[in-house]
């Protein structure tokens, strides 16, 4: 998190007019435009603060990419074995080491 460029804890006091990078999955740049004295819904929190033009386009087009790219979910080809299947992979993993040896002096 930066406040007017300036690497910041969480917990830092905020000011009218600061300029906020806060990263998560995505950076989000905003300004803040005012403080509330309490805590209250997200609305109302939304009035105090309003995105950048560049945070918000290059949130739009991160969302874009993510809607075209292929569904990660697609890449697994087998998914997870049977019990059968592990079992055999266990077996297999067993002999290896008796078997196949990359020593030197073997």
């Amino acid at each position: 998190m930066t406040i007017n460029g300036q690497i910041v804890k969480p917990a830092h006091d905020v000011r009218a007019g600061d300029l906020l990078c806060v990263r998560g999955s995505m950076t989000r740049t905003v300004v803040v435009l005012g403080l509330s004295q309490q805590r209250g819904p997200a609305p109302v929190a939304q009035q105090l603060y309003e995105e950048t033009p560049e945070s918000v386009t290059a949130r739009e087009k991160a969302a874009e990419q993510r809607r075209y790219a292929r569904e990660p979910a697609l890449s697994i080809e087998q998914g997870r074995p049977t019990k059968r299947g592990r079992r055999e992979l266990e077996e297999a993993r067993r002999g290896w080491d008796e078997r196949w040896s990359a020593s030197i002096g073997d």
